[in-house]
């Protein structure tokens, strides 16, 4: 969805949930409009539910989305860049950590927002059909920030009423009645919402019921959440992509394998990177920034530049050892098409002698390499036991099999930070998964397993369909998760899937040494900013999460 939010709704926005200070703003408004006068119109209003949309890109495709919904799982540890270990390894993770606290205002932010249309649409004066719609998104849109909020940090601040004034109390409110409210909502958009939408971003029907699905699963409604996710998969237009790699081509993106997803634009200048609210002084580099964040340090090395081909390393995340021993290569298509494994010779001022442009500069393998198997070459190699230890730690930080999911070869330059690269949130191969898993709690392991094979056989290599096959007996809720991470690596979903299914701190323990280390059972939520809990007057009541300070 490509429509921007008028500097106005500022006004709306800013206020959030509490304050944080105690500063008094001297606000200049130069049209003299006020909030009821521009809500009242139809062209007012829409910048209300175009702004509501927004505080997705603060999520998705950004720096601090992947440090807390990929990192601290069981999928990636920490690169050389990384600048949030007590996220991502939950090193001292405390409530002065800063994105907890932006994550936090901006969720709030939305919500809030979506109150207040919810409780306006009625006098914005739009046709009966048009109110009708704009109010299912809004409620899908609380449904999806709240699912943030509640997932995060537990029974917090809640409410469906705008924000009027600064309000210096909050509340704690159970689990059950965020997700009762979820589901009031998902229930009205599923209802109302238009089967399709020429507006690329606005969410849909379909797109309403697949995230309803992700959320009877949450809370271990299985029978529903086969059904729903049965009814994406098969009554509406949606297909998998053929080949998986095609998923990623920037000139494929709005393909029919994707549900839900936020957009941005091919012109930057219209991208987040200087939005006021979002990203006020550029924080979070605009528009997709996957790019940068899990490439590894290559420009350094013999034989190599920098270029917008092999991209700009922000060397953040390497995939646990865990991760990349997930895929048999030789069978499975997604290992090539998910990683980065060669680089090529692009520079020959520092290349050894005899090396010429496009010959192999760099391979990094997860595979032990002996001083046999490299004899004579030419290019580095970076092995197994180079980049982590026997445990599966990260030894070499800097070097590594790198995710190549989000790159982008049509970047301007090769310093360039932001991509138009859209940020899948939901597509179709989420269904197939999470119908299996309904389906394995359900005892229906042999339904499990169709789902599952039509994923696997569109990963096969040509000649390997019947290697990647499986049978019901192998359907446990372990295999599907096994799977999660072969189709969705790096799209923002892991750390949720592993509370969902109450195998964070196993899996940690088992897959990811570094984390290992600090994890303990509270972190299962994150803490409270703890400039909210400064900010409150009831603190007795509003609390941080337990044991952290």
């Amino acid at each position: 969805m490509k429509r921007y939010i008028n500097l106005f709704i500022i006004l709306i926005t800013g206020a959030g949930l509490l304050a944080a200070c105690n500063k008094q703003l001297e606000e200049y408004n130069p049209s003299g409009l006020t909030v009821d006068q521009v809500f009242s119109t139809p062209e007012g209003f829409e910048t209300l539910v175009s702004a509501a949309y927004s505080y997705n890109r603060w999520w998705y495709g950004k720096e601090e989305g992947y440090s807390i919904s990929e990192m601290g799982t069981d999928l990636w540890t920490s690169g050389t860049g990384d600048k949030y270990p007590d996220l991502t390894q939950y090193i001292n993770l405390q409530a002065s950590n800063g994105v907890m606290s932006g994550l936090w205002r901006q969720l709030y932010a939305a919500v809030n927002l979506c109150n207040t249309g919810l409780g306006r649409i009625g006098n914005a004066g739009f046709a009966e059909d048009k109110r009708i719609m704009r109010d299912a998104e809004l409620r899908f849109l609380r449904a999806f920030y709240y699912w943030h909020i509640v997932e995060m940090w537990g029974g917090v601040h809640f409410t469906v009423k705008e924000t009027e004034g600064v309000e210096t109390t909050a509340n704690r409110t159970p689990v059950d009645t965020f997700y009762a409210q979820i589901f009031r909502d998902l229930d009205v958009a599923v209802k109302n919402l238009p089967v399709t939408t020429s507006d690329y971003g606005r969410v849909t029907k379909p797109a309403a019921q697949a995230f309803l699905a992700r959320m009877y699963l949450t809370r271990g409604m299985n029978d529903r959440a086969a059904a729903l996710a049965d009814s994406v998969i098969s009554n509406y237009s949606y297909s998998l992509v053929p080949k998986y790699a095609d998923l990623w081509r920037m000139d494929n993106l709005q393909n029919k394998e994707i549900v839900w997803a936020v957009n941005y634009m091919k012109n930057l200048v219209f991208d987040d990177r200087l939005d006021a609210t979002l990203y006020p002084n550029g924080h979070s580099r605009g528009a997709h920034n996957g790019h940068l964040m899990f490439t590894m340090k290559y420009d350094d090395l013999p034989g190599m530049q920098r270029d917008v081909l092999n991209g700009r390393p922000f060397n953040r995340y390497m995939p646990t050892l865990y991760l990349l021993d997930l895929f048999n290569e030789n069978a499975d298509a997604r290992y090539n098409a998910t990683f980065k494994s060669v680089w090529l010779c692009n520079n020959t001022k520092t290349a050894p002698a005899g090396m010429k442009l496009g010959d192999t500069a760099i391979i990094c393998t997860k595979y032990a390499v002996t001083n046999a198997d490299t004899a004579g070459k030419k290019y580095r190699v970076y092995d197994r036991n180079m980049c982590y230890y026997a445990n599966g730690g990260g030894k070499d930080r800097t070097r590594y099999v790198s995710l190549q999911k989000f790159d982008d070869p049509t970047r301007a330059s090769m310093n360039e930070e932001q991509s138009p690269r859209d940020a899948y949130i939901i597509r179709l191969a989420e269904m197939y998964l999470i119908a299996a898993e309904a389906q394995i709690r359900l005892g229906n392991t042999g339904k499990a397993a169709d789902y599952i094979n039509v994923l696997r056989k569109r990963a096969a290599l040509p000649g390997h369909e019947a290697e990647m096959l499986v049978s019901a007996a192998m359907m446990t809720v372990e295999f599907v998760l096994e799977e999660r991470a072969r189709e969705l690596a790096g799209e923002q979903l892991r750390w949720f899937d592993l509370k969902r299914t109450g195998k964070l701190g196993a899996q940690i323990a088992a897959h990811n040494a570094d984390a290992a280390k600090n994890f303990q059972a509270f972190h299962n939520v994150r803490p409270i900013p703890q400039d909210q809990i400064d900010a409150v007057t009831n603190k007795s009541e509003f609390t941080q999460n337990p044991n952290y300070q």
